[in-house]
């Protein structure tokens, strides 16, 4: 490669990608950080989708995302808007901060709490100032448990913190006990007479690991055709 066209990569290719501006009307909310654009080209007219750069909003699934989804409409729906291009992603997206008249809709995002700065992407350290102060006045998605709160980068990854404590259903005790007595234990799932070998047996799983099922007619004696 030349050095005139590795200073044009490297250089002034960064450059023209970023004087990029569109403007047009919002037509369309795909999500929280996701919008599109009608942008007039000559006597017709284009879609352009866009994605807020240097934000992340909770995915659709995730606590909080359809307000975060809302919270983009009410700013930016159906209104006259500006996109200063800073790059574009692997789907295509125009990547860029987005201007409704005087309000920056990215920045507006992280101070009402309904975005987080995304660490991997993000260049102005004004926005990590806006979000510690909507986290500190519990703003937005801020006001959740905190177990609610997951970076949506580590969601889609399926790696959130809050997804490995989340309490996860526990076997019954009434089939999964260590308690034992002789020969017998509650470890041993067995719930059926037809598994009795003796009375014996059917009275400790009654009694001890209090398996309801050998009791048939709530008589407080288990298994009938075999303990009579």
């Amino acid at each position: 490669m030349s050095r005139s066209l590795a200073f044009m990569i490297a250089v002034i290719w960064p450059l023209m990608v970023s004087a990029v501006e569109y403007s047009g009307r919002v037509v369309g909310i795909s999500d929280g950080d996701t919008l599109t654009l009608l942008v007039p080209v000559g006597a017709s007219f284009r879609q352009l989708k866009v994605r807020l750069a240097e934000i992340d909003t909770p995915e659709s699934k995730q606590p909080y995302g359809t307000r975060a989804r809302q919270a983009l409409s009410d700013l930016a729906f159906n209104k006259q808007a500006r996109v200063v291009v800073q790059d574009s992603d692997r789907y295509g997206r125009t990547v860029g901060r987005v201007y409704v008249g005087s309000t920056d809709v990215n920045a507006e995002m992280i101070r009402q709490g309904a975005a987080w700065v995304y660490r991997q992407y993000a260049h102005d350290r004004s926005l990590f100032v806006l979000e510690d102060q909507a986290k500190a006045a519990k703003e937005g998605l801020w006001g959740l448990p905190e177990t609610q709160r997951c970076p949506p980068w580590d969601w889609r990854k399926g790696s959130c913190s809050t997804l490995a404590t989340t309490p996860q259903p526990q076997p019954s005790t009434e089939f999964n006990d260590a308690r034992s007595v002789g020969t017998f234990t509650c470890s041993i799932v067995k719930k059926r007479c037809a598994e009795m070998t003796t009375c014996d047996e059917a009275r400790f799983y009654l009694q001890t690991c209090g398996v309801k099922s050998l009791d048939g007619n709530h008589d407080g004696a288990p298994c009938e055709k075999l303990c009579n």
